[in-house]
């Protein structure tokens, strides 16, 4: 068996070449390598290379806040190409694709997780029903993001037909360089991931860039003696690995999360004890989280997204039902209270803890009864769009996997965004002040939601704001709930830009919504299990 070599960050940066497609691992800032990132991207400042690099990515590996991470490599010249799950950390990337500097590809994350998987095993690529109806098939845009990649770049997604049925087929690509991340790796290059929050995709990064004929760079924070490490945790075998880099400072680049170097109750080595979940207050964002939350089922399997719908976790504690949800993060946690902001992507006392392919497996094989996600903008059809928006790209992430398969979908958001106020008090909602953006508008700017392929579906959709509840029915986008308190012809349809269908038997949103107290919902959320 042959061994790895033992380098620097600095020496693992002058084996990328120009030209080269690099692929990293990182879910916000957890398990990304930074100290090989920072490497690289101080090797291109004083030397102008390598340039014209492809770089891949499940998730932004990156925060949104500091240049850290895959935000490093956001220099012209340096890139020429981005295949990406997701951008909305990177918003640099975002803005060089906008102006057409690089050629951007955005496929939905559990999808490249799986391309990614295939390109191990040296197979050509994938087939899914996942992205149908979206911006990712290729009658919409084939997940191209700009001008330029439209007219030069490579199609990556082919519209197929297998017995009849329609399938889009994602085609794997070579990846040249891998810089992965782990906690400690022996002599023999075998790596495991005791102090990581999660696993992501660094084991089937390392088989697709080997499969490519390419080379594994990995970055831990201690070496150990060869044999001494329990194989049952090794997560990525030395047969796989090329370099290993020996971190120089892991307080500074490898860390657990950004506002966290090491949490060991993140990695599944401790439970800790769980204090009482405080209330959040009676406002906007908690009428919806409220709604949302009267659509609970017991031991359902749920995955909530970052933002507005992390309320839902604070209203079923404060109701007595958080037993009753079994909660699941896309890059593989699953149980426990899943982490929000920085953190996002962790869970606190997770019960189990899998690799991101197979999290995605989950989700695609109709594991979840309920998701719940954000609403940014939604059209006439039933789409929503939380991709791209004008000059800012966030990319779908697992979105599309998630709202496709899930057994129930619910989107949560305000009717109106930019200013919003409201006062929410005796079982009523007031608008104080109405927001400057309207979010229901006649045609959203890119799809990551397809109404018409979830009504084809007959799938569950539900499109909550604070005053007013709207279902996916099979005549269209349907207005059923009112908010007490709220007029419709004057505070709701005037706010949304095109002619929606009202529900004959119109009712009011349960007035125990907007009462502060809590709502006494645990018995008729039980009894839905009978």
């Amino acid at each position: 068996m042959s061994r790895p070599k033992f380098i620097t960050a600095a020496e693992a940066a002058q084996l990328v070449k120009d030209g080269d497609t690099l692929g990293t691992v990182g879910f916000v800032m957890s398990g990304h390598p930074d100290e090989l990132s920072y490497e690289l991207e101080k090797r291109f400042k004083e030397t102008g290379h390598p340039r014209d690099l492809t770089l891949t990515w499940l998730a932004s590996n990156s925060n949104n806040r500091d240049r850290i991470g895959t935000a490093r490599f956001a220099m012209e010249g340096f890139v020429k190409r981005v295949i990406g799950g997701h951008w909305g950390l990177t918003p640099e990337f975002g803005t060089m694709a906008i102006e057409n500097k690089i050629e951007a590809y955005n496929i939905p994350q559990g999808v490249l997780c799986h391309v990614w998987r295939a390109k191990g095993g040296n197979k050509p690529g994938i087939i899914t029903h996942v992205g149908l109806g979206t911006f990712a098939d290729p009658r919409e845009d084939g997940c191209k993001l700009n001008e330029l990649t439209k007219e030069k770049g490579e199609d990556l997604v082919e519209l197929i037909t297998i017995d009849g049925k329609e399938y889009l087929l994602y085609k794997t690509y070579p990846i040249n360089v891998a810089f992965i991340r782990g906690t400690t790796a022996d002599e023999n290059g075998n790596i495991t991931m005791e102090k990581e929050g999660i696993f992501l995709e660094a084991n089937i990064l390392a088989y697709a860039t080997k499969a490519s004929g390419g080379i594994v760079i990995a970055q831990v924070e201690n070496i150990a003696k060869a044999g001494t490490l329990n194989p049952q945790l090794v997560k990525v075998p030395g047969v796989v690995v090329d370099y290993v880099v020996q971190c120089s400072d892991p307080q500074k680049f490898h860390i657990q999360s950004t506002v966290s170097y090491y949490d060991p109750s993140l990695s599944g080595e401790i439970k800790v004890p769980l204090n009482a979940v405080k209330p959040i207050p009676l406002d906007e964002r908690k009428v919806i989280c409220r709604r949302a939350a009267m659509e609970l089922i017991p031991n359902a399997n749920v995955n909530l997204g970052i933002g507005m719908p992390e309320g839902v976790g604070a209203v079923a504690a404060e109701e007595g039902i958080s037993d009753q949800m079994i909660m699941t993060v896309e890059p593989g946690p699953i149980g426990g209270v899943p982490c929000s902001g920085q953190q996002f992507g962790m869970a606190v006392n997770a019960e189990a803890i899998m690799d991101h392919p197979y999290q995605f497996d989950f989700y695609d094989g109709g594991g979840l009864d309920l998701a719940v996600l954000g609403l940014a903008e939604v059209d006439q059809y039933g789409n929503i769009n939380v991709s791209k928006f004008g000059p800012r790209i966030a990319g779908a992430g697992g979105f599309i996997n998630i709202t496709q398969n899930a057994k129930s979908v619910i989107f949560a958001g305000t009717l109106t965004a930019s200013g919003l106020k409201v006062e929410v008090k005796d079982g009523k909602l007031n608008i104080v002040q109405e927001g400057k953006v309207k979010k229901f508008i006649p045609e959203v700017g890119h799809k990551t939601f397809s109404g018409e392929y979830a009504r084809k579906k007959g799938q569950k959709v539900l499109y909550i704001t604070e005053r007013a509840v709207f279902e996916m029915r099979p005549e269209g986008l349907t207005l059923t709930e009112i908010a007490p308190g709220i007029d419709l012809e004057t505070q709701v349809l005037p706010y949304i830009d095109f002619e929606v269908k009202v529900a004959p038997d119109l009712k009011l949103m349960d007035e125990r919504i907007f009462k502060d107290e809590p709502m006494g919902i645990k018995d008729e959320i039980l009894a839905k299990a009978r």
